[in-house]
């Protein structure tokens, strides 16, 4: 994913939070901040030590990339948010990812049905 879609700073990621509008399933936590007038969606993915060691952190957060652009078309352009993987989250397949991910992002309402 390009760096233009993609929250990066500490402060970009604490206003986020700070807008308190979240979902979760057992898998996955969605933090989302409406950004009117912004052209596309921007994203955080954090996935905490609690999951695993770095080798299964960075193998979640592929996952959960490829997942986001698979689904690219049909997510709202005028919004921030963040997916936070849980614990429970760890030695998924990508077909379970892709499953709890869209779950979680439709519970959201991030998911404009075409």
């Amino acid at each position: 994913m390009r760096k233009s879609y993609r929250v990066k700073k500490e402060s970009e990621f604490q206003r986020v939070f700070e807008t308190h509008q979240s979902v979760a399933n057992r898998k996955f936590i969605i933090y989302q901040m409406a950004k009117p007038g912004q052209p596309h969606f921007r994203v955080g993915i954090s996935v905490g030590k609690k999951v695993g060691n770095a080798v299964n952190r960075n193998w979640i957060k592929r996952r959960i990339r490829q997942t986001l652009l698979e689904v690219k078309p049909q997510l709202k352009s005028e919004v921030d948010f963040l997916v936070i993987a849980r614990p429970a989250a760890h030695g998924l397949e990508m077909a379970e990812v892709k499953k709890n991910l869209v779950h979680a992002l439709k519970m959201a309402n991030l998911l404009v049905e075409e």
